[in-house]
């Protein structure tokens, strides 16, 4: 019986180890990010009426307005929004291209939120993590995250948005329109190109 115990606590402290080393790893400094697999969708260049967009999740529609709450209790709706740039990201905390995106999103806004016009909303899949607000807090402080990250604790808003795979990216025109869906990571230099594109 002690030694099932010992045997127990051992496996607890090596777990726990790992996850403070992997923490430490990470946080220093962003990882490259593999980007061979990202899929962009571009707009085919058009100029669109905004009064006769779509709503909807494809290139020149108006996205579905949500409105969530972050972990400040803040409300935060899409819609408010319009008038700036918007990177329109869905993650969790599991997701280990999400881990791998996420300091290169928090230099990213950090160096250009204010000349670029541009707004992260990072949306929490918080439905589909195993402790809920308490892992999406402890991301947040390990990666001193900045940005807004609204909670989709029932999962209507990623199931709405198809971020069936995650991390998955909307970027949003001044106007409200989508420009662009990206599917997978995305490091700072291919954040800049998209939003740099944005009308």
């Amino acid at each position: 019986m002690n030694k099932k115990v010992i045997g127990y606590v051992i496996a607890a402290l090596v777990i726990g180890s790992m996850v403070v080393i992997m923490i430490n790893n990470t946080v220093k400094k962003p990882e490259p990010v593999d980007t061979s697999g990202v899929i962009v969708d571009k707009q085919d260049g058009g100029s669109s009426d905004v009064s006769e967009a779509q709503i909807g999740i494809e290139q020149g529609n108006l996205p579905p307005d949500f409105e969530l709450t972050t972990l400040a209790g803040e409300q935060v709706k899409l819609s408010e929004l319009k008038g700036k740039k918007v990177v329109l990201n869905f993650w969790a905390t599991w997701c280990p291209p999400c881990k791998a995106e996420m300091p290169h999103m928090e230099n990213y806004y950090n160096n250009n939120k204010d000349k670029e016009n541009v707004e992260i909303l990072a949306v929490n899949l918080t439905n589909s993590e195993n402790q809920g607000e308490k892992a999406v807090q402890s991301f947040i402080d390990a990666y001193n995250i900045t940005f807004p990250i609204p909670l989709d604790e029932q999962g209507i808003v990623g199931e709405t948005y198809q971020a069936f795979q995650i991390p998955t990216t909307y970027m949003l025109n001044t106007d409200g329109t989508i420009a662009h869906k990206i599917v997978g990571p995305m490091d700072e230099a291919i954040m800049e190109q998209l939003v740099q594109d944005l009308d």
